[in-house]
């Protein structure tokens, strides 16, 4: 029994029935919402009574920056230090601090509360969790005032977050939840109809908490004024420590089969340390979360940071171009964090001349681009720092005050990264820029990102290959680079030792015998001035290799214009011979994962046997007829309209040469 319970027991022990009633509660909460009709309530009922400050009635109305008041350090110190090992001790240093520390529409809870709500979710954890059940939490939630409660409460009670993707359905939920091992897992009305039918392998009727039903908050009642600095770990009884696991977070899925990746509390408080002195967090900041919770990018680069430097956040339930600005405006939003599809959204969006009236300064992410961050920085007046660092912790690049435009950085002390050839582990050349920053020698120098140094990767839950794969070695015998860590990204390296982007090894395309990596080709594409937004990837070739397929998402009301494009692509002096799309298909919009990055693989499956319009170049001339022409000479990228009768002529030639399959993959 925790101290918690024992105080809950004392003050309500003619109305509570002990660990019965807890049951009977989320019972009753299952209960209500088995007749729910899968609405959204947006009304966000789940918190402890009494904790909300209330509706917001100062929008606009020159609060300080985070609209807090009370204690000026906010977490910066003692427990809750910048030194903290773990996410406990950030929690814990919240308690006393009566600076608002959450925003989500009208609500808003002081960190103070937010460490009183942590707790009380950590000693109901402690009372549901069977024993000898893993410790792991799903949370199948939008960007709501609970997530955060919940990864606090887990942070206190030494159990892990399972960040539940809400876009996925049916036997990939399924599977998601079950993969997690999931004890408890925690939603909201809005998602029950996507729960129906599956066997979760844990009681619905006991464990499923709905957070927007009265009952949940009826649940939470008896252990109201519980205190974060009780022991109410419940991972094998033991108290929390740097090693413990905090979270399992899938990776995007937007090139193959999500994996569970692991994150302890001591990898997550140390990045979030890492991030305010790197992005100078400042107590009276505000972080906007806008990108979903349930991945690594809010979680890490967003709340983990707000926490360490005892900065507030913001929390908008989805991303919303329009509400962007609005609510920056709103919350004194001054820093968010993006992926490089969101950034393309917020550009596509129509100028306005209070544009540059906000209070954001930075943003920070990744895949943004070149182009799109400069038009970001003229548009809105906001520096968008492009980051590296890959999900499982195994590499990053940092950032330095000498970075060149189009380079990520330099890497993070300790790591010894090297781009090599993803078959040998052979070092590769460093890259030749011309004076514009284009890429010369692309062929030999672009090769896969590899940590040869010490790493923090902790490897995938219950995923025994694909943790091998990261750190295997990838030579004849396995033996160079055995033990290494493998992002799976494609980079090169300049003369000056910065390293330049250059997409997913799944991005590398092979276009008569030549590799080429799409980002690069996405680079160029983007300069294309009606363009909103660009990702290029491979379709097999109906003889061998690949050719180049890109999708276009054009400004509305604009039509795709077949000859300014191709006079766009003859103006480019840095695209290569192979490079022009041999395929071109205009969409209203990029497919996205739930992530905000662009679906590649639906893309790929699609090819260019799609709804949208396709446009091509024929596959009539050689390619060392189109290699040849000059830059003049634009017949060798004339496009036109890929019909019906296209089509069928071009699958029988896959057929001819048996590669039909091919489209399919």
């Amino acid at each position: 029994m925790t101290a918690a319970k024992g105080k809950a027991k004392d003050k309500a022990k003619d109305e509570s029935k002990s660990k019965s009633k807890s049951k009977s509660a989320v019972k009753g909460t299952s209960a209500a919402n088995s007749k729910s009709n899968g609405k959204s309530n947006s009304k966000s009922n789940g918190t402890v009574k009494g904790m909300i400050v209330g509706e917001d009635k100062d929008k606009g109305k020159g609060e300080d920056a985070s609209g807090r008041k009370g204690r000026a350090e906010g977490g910066c110190g003692g427990r809750g230090g910048r030194g903290a090992g773990t996410v406990a001790e950030l929690v814990q240093g919240q308690w006393g601090d009566q600076r608002v520390g959450v925003r989500c529409g009208g609500r808003r809870l002081t960190h103070h509360e937010l460490a009183g709500g942590a707790a009380a979710r950590a000693a109901l954890l402690g009372e549901l969790l069977p024993r000898g059940a893993e410790p792991h939490i799903g949370v199948l939630l939008d960007n709501v005032l609970e997530y955060p409660l919940w990864l606090s409460a887990a942070a206190l009670a030494g159990a892990a977050v399972a960040g539940i993707n809400p876009t996925r359905r049916g036997p990939e939920l399924m599977r998601d939840i079950r993969h997690t091992d999931c004890a408890l897992l925690i939603t909201e009305r809005a998602y029950m109809p996507l729960l129906a039918g599956l066997d979760l392998g844990i009681p619905f009727s006991e464990r499923v908490l709905i957070v927007d039903d009265p009952a949940y908050e009826e649940l939470l009642r008896p252990y109201e004024g519980a205190s974060p600095m009780e022991t109410l770990a419940v991972a094998g009884r033991r108290g929390v420590e740097p090693g413990t696991r905090m979270l399992l977070y899938f990776t995007s899925g937007s090139t193959g089969a999500p994996k569970a990746a692991l994150c302890t509390q001591g990898r997550l408080a140390a990045a979030g340390r890492s991030l305010v002195g790197f992005l100078g967090v400042r107590p009276d900041d505000v972080h906007y979360l806008c990108m979903p919770m349930f991945h690594g990018n809010a979680v890490i680069a967003g709340w983990a940071p707000a926490l360490s430097g005892g900065a507030g956040v913001a929390l908008r339930r989805r991303f919303s171009a329009s509400a962007f600005l609005p609510d920056v405006r709103r919350y004194r939003a001054t820093y968010f964090t993006y992926v490089g599809r969101a950034v393309q959204y917020l550009l596509a969006t129509p100028p306005a001349p209070d544009d540059r009236d906000h209070p954001l300064r930075t943003g920070f992410g990744t895949e943004a681009g070149a182009v799109d961050v400069a038009r970001f920085a003229e548009r809105f007046g906001v520096r968008l720092i492009e980051g590296y660092g890959s999900s499982e912790g195994g590499a990053a690049i940092q950032r330095t005050p000498d970075t060149p435009p189009g380079a990520i950085g330099r890497p993070a002390p300790g790591d010894d990264l090297a781009v090599v050839d993803p078959e040998t582990g052979a070092e590769l050349p460093r890259a030749r820029l011309d004076a514009a920053g284009r890429l010369l020698n692309g062929e030999e120098a672009i090769g896969e990102l590899v940590n040869r140094g010490r790493s923090s990767f902790e490897g995938y839950w219950r995923n025994p290959e694909a943790t091998a794969d990261r750190i295997r070695g990838r030579s004849t015998g396995g033996r160079v680079g055995a033990g290494w860590y493998w992002t799976g990204d494609l980079f090169f390296r300049d003369t000056e030792g910065f390293f330049h982007f250059a997409g997913r090894t799944d991005d590398r395309l092979r276009v008569d015998s030549e590799n080429l990596a799409a980002a690069m080709i996405e680079n160029i594409l983007a300069r294309y001035a009606p363009a909103t937004g660009v990702a290029v990837y491979a379709v097999p070739d109906p003889v061998a290799g690949d050719q180049v397929m890109a999708a276009l998402s054009l400004r509305e009301g604009t039509g795709f214009d077949r000859e300014d494009f191709a006079a766009f692509l003859a103006a480019q002096p840095d695209l290569g011979t192979k490079m022009a799309p041999r395929f071109l298909r205009t969409v209203a919009a990029l497919p996205v994962t739930a992530t905000n990055k662009v679906h590649r693989v639906a893309l790929r499956r699609a090819g260019f046997r799609c709804p949208d319009p396709v446009w091509w170049r024929p596959m009539g001339r050689s390619a060392r007829r189109e290699g040849a022409a000059g830059r003049g000479d634009l017949g060798h990228l004339g496009y036109r309209r890929f019909t019906a009768e296209d089509r069928d002529a071009l699958l029988d030639v896959y057929r001819e040469h048996d590669r039909l399959a091919l489209l399919e993959r």
